[in-house]
């Protein structure tokens, strides 16, 4: 990619992908190091790019599989640091009830079928709108919404279920 087109792609995808990226990460340091990697690799492997998708929804394919990278890093790390320091602040009765209800509600967001769960985290968790959901996955608003509804109405019964 030749650098005038890379500038006009960061120029007009910038402020979109780390809107994207903050949903996502909710921490301002790591979106902007996720978008800058984003770029990074967007620009420096033009060859990945075959144009059957919008630009911006290409982008935020890329920022969503390096958020997730990232994820799974973090998640080995604190996996290996729980192991060496125990949690001496609280009751091993609270710790226990806190992670069991907080392990059922997760596993029912993990059993959610796509798109129904990464439209429901981005709607509940990203506090993205309706239309930039729908921009997203290419599809409409409305189809965001009635996705959104349907992983809802899901959520709420298999916690009924579950007995959550």
């Amino acid at each position: 990619m030749d650098n005038s087109t890379a500038q006009k792609l960061y120029e007009a995808f910038y402020m979109k992908v780390f809107s994207y990226v903050m949903t996502l990460s909710k921490d301002r340091c790591d979106a902007e190091d996720i978008t800058q990697e984003t770029f990074y690799r967007a620009i420096s492997t033009e060859k990945s790019f075959r144009g059957e998708s919008d630009s911006y929804t290409w982008l935020c394919a890329i920022a969503k599989n390096i958020f997730i990278d990232g994820q799974r890093r973090r998640s080995v790390q604190e996996e290996e640091l729980n192991e060496e320091i125990p949690d001496s602040d609280k009751g091993i009765e609270e710790r226990l009830t806190d992670r069991d209800t907080s392990l059922r509600i997760h596993t029912i967001l993990h059993s959610l079928e796509e798109p129904y769960k990464e439209v429901f985290q981005l709607r509940t968790f990203g506090e993205l709108s309706f239309a930039e959901i729908g921009s997203i996955f290419g599809k409409t608003e409305n189809w965001a919404r009635v996705t959104y509804h349907r992983a809802r109405l899901k959520i709420k019964e298999r916690m009924d279920e579950n007995e959550i």
